[in-house]
């Protein structure tokens, strides 16, 4: 049952109280069944990931239409009570109005925040000149201003995610959409506790947002020691789902054997988890 305003408003004010101190982790689910799954083991907070949900409808990461993805929003939002973060990939728009328009689409789903990055999906210029994105972060936080909703804005600078590891520009990025009304930056893909340290300095006191989406030998405790408040993964659960899924697969149709299915979740586990919802 989608949620009321009230709720909506409620969740809104608790995933901006989780930015202002501490650190917590955001997981990614990518349907509504991760979703509760997440719930249930106490994490407070969910966000989207794009290419997550793009895999479980057979599509590469950027390639679902706007339309779906609003759906997909709203059932995320109604999945749990917990608050939900919009992985909104560049916003689904050529220009900054567009950006504005459909930034007021999704704040219209519920989501307690969204992102809005600099990626321009072209291998050889994959980032946004910044004067351009600084203009679409401006949008954005001008449609949410001016729907009078709590919801946070996230910028993102893709510099490490698109092959372009420029820290200095990362950063520069960062500070640029801070000052145009981001409420939390992020700069996935950068990962040595030099360049976190260096992030989260340059756009203090804002949160900084840090992914983790590999093994990694630094822990949330490590993570929340050089200041970041928030650690998503993105679509590392999806992929280790995925890879649980391929590797049974394989076995059966390439072995014949059934020793895949060892690390399967109990289906009356699963049963007695959704039946409570």
């Amino acid at each position: 049952m989608p949620p009321d305003a009230a709720q909506i408003r409620a969740r809104r004010a608790a995933f901006r109280q989780l930015h202002r101190t501490g650190c917590f982790a955001i997981p990614n689910p990518w349907d509504v069944g991760s979703a509760r799954w997440l719930a249930r083991l106490g994490f407070k907070a969910l966000a989207t990931t794009s290419s997550g949900y793009a895999w479980s409808q057979g599509r590469p990461d950027g390639a679902v239409p706007l339309a779906q993805v609003l759906a997909h929003l709203r059932d995320m939002v109604a999945a749990t009570e917990l608050p939900v973060n919009a992985d909104f990939e560049h916003g689904f728009a050529d220009n900054a109005g567009g950006v504005a328009r459909n930034v007021r689409a999704a704040i219209a789903t519920g989501v307690a925040g969204l992102s809005i990055e600099d990626s321009t999906g072209d291998p050889a210029a994959p980032l946004l000149p910044l004067p351009e994105a600084v203009a679409r972060m401006r949008a954005a936080r001008a449609a949410i201003d001016d729907s009078g909703e709590d919801v946070l804005l996230i910028g993102r600078a893709e510099n490490f995610f698109v092959g372009r590891p420029d820290l200095q520009d990362a950063i520069a990025r960062l500070r640029a959409y801070a000052e145009a009304g981001a409420d939390c930056l992020y700069a996935p893909a950068i990962h040595t506790r030099e360049q976190i340290a260096a992030v989260v300095t340059a756009v203090a006191p804002k949160p900084v947002n840090v992914l983790v989406g590999s093994a990694s030998a630094l822990t949330l405790q490590d993570l929340a020691d050089l200041g970041v408040r928030r650690v998503s993964m993105g679509g590392a659960l999806a992929r280790a789902a995925w890879g649980g899924f391929d590797r049974a697969a394989r076995l059966l149709a390439t072995e014949g054997r059934f020793d895949g299915f060892a690390d399967a979740v109990a289906g009356q586990l699963l049963n007695q988890a959704f039946a409570a919802e």
